[in-house]
């Protein structure tokens, strides 16, 4: 049921024992998946990096002492606007807000990191030291090796039989500390 426009924040209905919600909540329009609607109660919103995140409390029962029932909400984060919609005549002004941080200038500029470190995809065969080395994200990485650090990936990059995959950009992150950064420039391999 709407509740009138002169109401910044609705009153609370719960078997006969109305009450007054928090000064930062309000009410907002839950969609059921059948297309029913249910009036809950707005506590947050929260940012997310697909969109928005509102916490509401669904109204509900539950048994209470003896045979008795009892009032109760039910809580939980939905996606806006796919399940919630705002009654109108309703004001959101004081709902808590949770926004993400902003980027910063680096990842402005640069975009997402990827995860650090990198892992190594031993080769099948005889003879040690044959594999590859992939960053830990690369498609190619197998799952659930152990994370190697920088160090540790460097050594493990200098044996004989093991190369850099190209696909992930671990070649390219490597190769220039192990052959040095000045190799390959004005024309020099």
């Amino acid at each position: 049921m709407q509740q009138p426009a002169t109401e910044p924040h609705p009153p609370r209905t719960s078997l006969g024992r109305p009450t007054k919600p928090s000064p930062a909540t309000s009410h907002h329009s839950l969609t059921h998946p059948r297309k029913q609607e249910v009036v809950a109660h707005l506590w947050a919103k929260r940012q997310a990096h697909d969109g928005w995140l509102y916490e509401v409390g669904l109204p509900a029962y539950r048994n209470g002492p003896g045979d008795t029932v009892e009032p109760a909400e039910y809580r939980v984060w939905v996606r806006a606007p796919q399940h919630v919609r705002p009654l109108d005549g309703v004001s959101y002004d004081d709902v808590p807000v949770e926004y993400l941080e902003p980027p910063s200038v680096v990842e402005r500029e640069l975009g997402p990191r990827r995860p650090s470190g990198w892992v190594l995809a031993k080769a099948g065969g005889r003879g040690p030291g044959r594999g590859t080395v992939h960053a830990v994200d690369c498609p190619e990485a197998p799952a659930g090796a152990p994370v190697l650090t920088l160090e540790h990936a460097l050594d493990v990059a200098q044996h004989p039989g093991m190369r850099l995959c190209s696909l992930c950009g671990a070649a390219a992150e490597l190769d220039p500390v192990l052959k040095g950064f000045d190799r390959g420039f004005d024309g020099e391999d």
